[in-house]
């Protein structure tokens, strides 16, 4: 087994492939670091650099081992950085937010938990609209974002959240006193679309190009908000695909809500910048989890 020095050693070397820059950075002589190396290659019975008085590069069976070294190194970093925070308690600032009412109970649950476990974190809690959820995760604003599946592009926690899709139309629609409708219903009258900026996998999710039989969808207009989307349906514009909650946080006189019989569910739960994957919404996405382990229906 190699010593911790060693290893140390070894890459900083790999990484500088310069004895004195390497003796400076870990603070020992470049005897030292010499020292090191020849130990290593005895063990290992081949060298694992090439050095002349000009230069310094790794041999191929060095350049291999440093490649197999560097993540076993950064995983034990990890492990006790991990460790360590989870001795001490997680501190600074959360921001997370929801996407729509219906989620708001979901990570007001999650927000409760998380504050329990680690009360020295302040969590910032926001409502974020449709049109920049996602500029909102990228640019760091939010952290966690409790929204809908799929949202390409970001990494996806657990669902927490399932939900039957209806159909919203005019209240004076053909459909609107049918008992339920097919998805195939979409290729005979034109849906309203989400925003541009919406994700490709979200908008492919529930507004579709084509039916199940691969019949086409006209596209109606978009609107910017989930509430101009469901005024152009009100308007005779189209129609619209929506979870089933939608009838409990959005009740119109002027729409009419069509259970569609033949549609999965929609999924929703936390989202979040995988490049921003810290022990903070590591530890609220478990919380989540933990607060809503049972799937709404």
């Amino acid at each position: 087994m190699l010593e911790r020095y060693e290893v140390e050693t070894f890459l900083t070397l790999a990484e500088e492939l310069h004895f004195g820059r390497t003796a400076e950075r870990l603070r020992v002589t470049t005897g030292r670091i010499s020292h090191v190396v020849r130990k290593m290659e005895r063990r290992i019975g081949a060298p694992l650099f090439e050095r002349t008085s000009r230069v310094v590069r790794l041999t191929p069976i060095g350049a291999r081992l440093a490649d197999d070294l560097q993540p076993l190194v950064a995983g034990m970093e990890d492990a006790v950085r991990r460790a360590v925070e989870a001795g001490r308690g997680l501190t600074g600032e959360l921001r997370v937010a929801f996407v729509g009412e219906s989620t708001a109970p979901v990570l007001l649950r999650a927000v409760t938990l998380f504050t329990e476990r680690h009360p020295d974190c302040v969590v910032h809690v926001h409502e974020a609209p449709l049109a920049s959820t996602r500029s909102s995760l990228r640019d760091g604003s939010l952290d966690v974002l409790i929204a809908s599946f799929p949202f390409d592009g970001m990494a996806n926690g657990p669902a927490l959240l399932r939900e039957r899709r209806v159909l919203a139309v005019a209240a004076d629609h053909p459909l609107a006193g049918a008992e339920s409708v097919s998805l195939e219903a979409l290729a005979d009258h034109p849906v309203v679309q989400y925003p541009a900026v919406t994700s490709t996998e979200f908008k492919r999710d529930r507004t579709p190009d084509r039916t199940p039989s691969g019949r086409p969808v006209p596209k109606g207009p978009a609107g910017n908000t989930f509430s101009e989307m469901l005024s152009l349906v009100a308007m005779g514009r189209g129609v619209l695909p929506v979870g089933e909650r939608t009838r409990r946080y959005h009740p119109r006189p002027d729409l009419a809500y069509v259970p569609i019989h033949d549609a999965p569910p929609i999924l929703r739960g936390p989202v979040w910048l995988a490049a921003n994957t810290t022990a903070r919404v590591r530890e609220f996405v478990r919380a989540a989890a933990d607060a809503n382990s049972h799937p709404e229906e």
